[in-house]
Parts: C-alpha cells; sequence; structure tokens
C-alpha cells in the first residue's frame, strides 16, 4: 500500500483512508457563520487544546486572508467538512472570519454573464 504525497489520508490503490465526517468528529454543522468566500486568517495564538492533524493543516494555510473554499480544496475535504475544522479554529481563537469586501457589486452583471458564458462553453 503506496501512500500519497498529498497527505496521510489518501493511498493510491484506496482512496480515501479516512471518511470527511470522522475528520470532523460527526459533525455537519460549523458553530461560527461561514460560507465559501468568508476569509480566514491566523490569529498567531496558539490554540490551548490539541488539535488534530487536519485543523493544523488548515492552520497553516491561513498565514493570509484565505477562503473557505480555498482551504476545502487544498485540504480536499468537503466544504461542510472544511466548515466544521475552521469553526474549531475560531472558537478556540487562532484564526477570525470576516465576510469578503468588494470593490464592486457582487451581482456585477458583465461577471455573470462572462461567468455563464464560460460554463455554457463546458457542455
Amino acid at each position: 500500500m503506496a501512500a500519497r504525497q498529498d497527505g496521510p489520508w489518501l493511498d493510491d490503490a484506496a482512496g480515501r483512508l479516512i471518511r470527511p465526517y470522522t475528520v470532523s468528529g460527526g459533525r455537519t454543522r460549523p458553530t461560527a457563520a461561514l460560507d465559501l468566500l468568508s476569509l480566514v486568517m491566523a490569529t498567531g495564538s496558539v490554540p490551548q487544546g490539541p488539535l488534530g492533524p487536519e485543523h493544523a493543516l488548515a492552520l497553516g494555510l491561513c498565514d493570509g486572508p484565505t477562503s473557505v473554499a480555498e482551504i476545502s480544496a487544498h485540504l480536499r475535504l468537503p466544504a461542510v467538512v472544511t466548515k466544521v475544522l475552521l469553526s474549531d479554529l475560531v472558537d478556540c481563537g487562532a484564526v477570525t472570519a470576516r465576510a469578503p469586501r468588494f470593490q464592486e457589486s457582487p451581482t456585477d452583471r458583465s461577471l455573470l454573464e462572462a461567468v455563464l458564458d464560460g460554463l455554457r462553453r463546458r457542455l
């Protein structure tokens, strides 16, 4: 059984060795209000309690403002599991989370049309 370089929870033949719900301790609801665009950043505070390896990996990705979606992609975990991990880090003061600040309207028509056009080309 050869483990991939992607992390301890992946295997070339078997795929994911640890189920996502195990990573979050079976929890499916974060305690902090996070969405995919929420920006998370480390505070520099050291968490008092012990954290799992996934928490440590998530914290390591928060050196600068990073979206929940980006952290989820790097961890290769479902967004809801990532939100639970990050909310644990918010609760212990290791990270802060805030809604993104938009320079323009988040529903800029030209942007939405460009996204729709790109999606249509992929089909």
